[in-house]
């Protein structure tokens, strides 16, 4: 495998074909095939070296799309989670600590990180300091403050970003955005999204009691940079995503995803304010008090966007735990509602989508038949979200996903949450400023505090 400062065959370093615009606008059209390699194949002089932290779970599917290129490090704190990594990948080093990884592996151009949500923007931030181009899974990362250094350091350090929202490479969202400035609905004044998460526990009270922590896993590692709590396997390796400690529950999963077309169609990152309803607990035991325990089993958020540019001011409604909005009158009888979807409500119509935005439909169908389709306005994205991400490693246009769009759309989810754990509340909120303008109780949660030995 070559190193940093290795030559390729047509006398550009690996270091220059990684990081250079430039080089890859001044490509011939005609290509020696010495330099495209047998078959058509990127040579391994030209390919990236990838590392991964978090291997299992969503980090391993994110590999197998991205294993084209060399994988040359995985890192994970728990070894039984990543085994089937390390199966696929044999020649990958292991580490348990990204922190050591990126001390010692220096042969790493680019990093995945598909951790739990509380670890992504220290490993995030950690990797694009030494140089590293970065994919972070969703949410981007655990707080709206984590969100916005994020975004800021990635063009400090002007590295190649992306967030694993795959549906914002799809057909759906672009399909959205022409269909809405088409004019297909009218101004759209009212976003309804929807998720039929939790599928784990969400508002119960903390386990009582410890457990012992599995031979595979390193708890201290995985805890990370939040408070130390004693293991229990309601936190790993699946359900952290309920506990506030950890996750960012329902809208922090799925939000990134399902409210994408509408962030991307409609300009939505900055609400002016933002109120949430949650579900109550009957015994009066679950209750949010601090980080400790879980988000409530459902909630409904709603999000006031002011006037953006031509477009009129906006509501968005979202809804978690079994909660739908309304069916909508257009809706042909016997037609179901997906599970987890987006309907746009324009002044002369309506748009119904699936979880990425996609298969979008105007209701009812007559409608839709009906509609004379625009040309497309839209660049579309050829090949999974993260070869859109890899192909702008090495020089290509910025990933679609980008954190210059994907760290203000992490804020607008995030701030959801912050609405979440203060119920009952309008919050008032200067994105600017990043502050939540009339309460300084709700406002502490735009932040959090790091455990020894960790930071951002």
């Amino acid at each position: 495998m070559a190193g940093h400062g290795s030559k390729s065959k047509d006398g550009i370093s690996r270091r220059q074909f990684m990081g250079s615009a430039a080089a890859a606008a001044a490509a011939f059209t005609v290509v020696p095939s010495y330099v495209i390699g047998a078959n058509g194949q990127t040579p391994p002089s030209e390919k990236l070296n990838i590392a991964a932290i978090g291997a299992g779970g969503m980090g391993a599917g994110n590999l197998r799309a991205m294993s084209g290129e060399n994988i040359v490090a995985l890192c994970d704190v728990d070894d039984k989670r990543a085994a089937g990594s390390y199966e696929r990948f044999p020649d990958a080093k292991r580490y348990k600590d990204f922190r050591v990884m990126l001390e010692k592996q220096k042969d790493i151009d680019a990093v995945l990180i598909a951790t739990p949500d509380h670890t992504h923007a220290v490993a995030a931030m950690a990797a694009m300091q030494a140089g590293k181009h970065v994919y972070v899974q969703k949410p981007l990362t655990y707080t709206v403050n984590e969100a916005r250094v994020l975004t800021e350091a990635a063009r400090k350090y002007k590295v190649a970003t992306q967030m694993g929202n795959q549906g914002h490479s799809g057909e759906g969202c672009r399909l959205i955005h022409e269909w809405i400035h088409d004019g297909a609905i009218g101004p759209v004044r009212e976003v309804h999204c929807w998720t039929n998460r939790p599928i784990w526990p969400q508002g119960i009270v903390k386990p009582a009691e410890a457990q012992e922590v599995p031979s595979t896993m390193d708890w201290d590692l995985w805890v990370g940079p939040s408070r130390m709590r004693e293991y229990n396997s309601a936190y790993a390796p699946f359900n952290w995503r309920g506990w506030i400690d950890y996750g960012c529950g329902s809208l922090g999963d799925m939000g990134c995803h399902i409210m994408d077309a509408a962030v991307y169609a409609l300009d939505l990152t900055k609400p002016s304010s933002v109120i949430a309803s949650v579900s109550k607990d009957p015994t009066g035991e679950w209750k949010i008090d601090d980080r400790s325990g879980t988000y409530p089993a459902a909630s409904v958020v709603h999000y006031t966007f002011p006037a953006r540019g031509s477009m009129p001011p906006v509501k968005l409604h979202w809804y978690d735990g079994g909660i739908m909005p309304e069916r909508p009158e257009d809706l042909e009888p016997g037609r179901r509602m997906p599970d987890s979807g987006t309907i746009f409500v324009g002044d002369k119509g309506k748009i119904m989508s699936g979880t990425y935005g996609g298969g979008p439909r105007i209701i009812p169908e007559t409608k839709m038949r009906a509609y004379d389709r625009p040309e497309r306005t839209l660049e579309r994205v050829e090949g999974s979200h993260e070869q859109n991400w890899i192909d702008a490693c090495k020089g290509g246009k910025p990933a679609v996903s980008n954190f210059e769009y994907a760290g203000p759309f992490t804020e607008m989810v995030l701030l959801g949450n912050i609405a979440v754990l203060n119920p009952d509340q309008r919050l008032n909120w200067d994105a600017d400023a990043m502050k939540i303008t009339n309460n300084e109780e709700a406002n502490a949660w735009v932040k959090r505090e790091y455990r020894q030995g960790w930071s951002l």
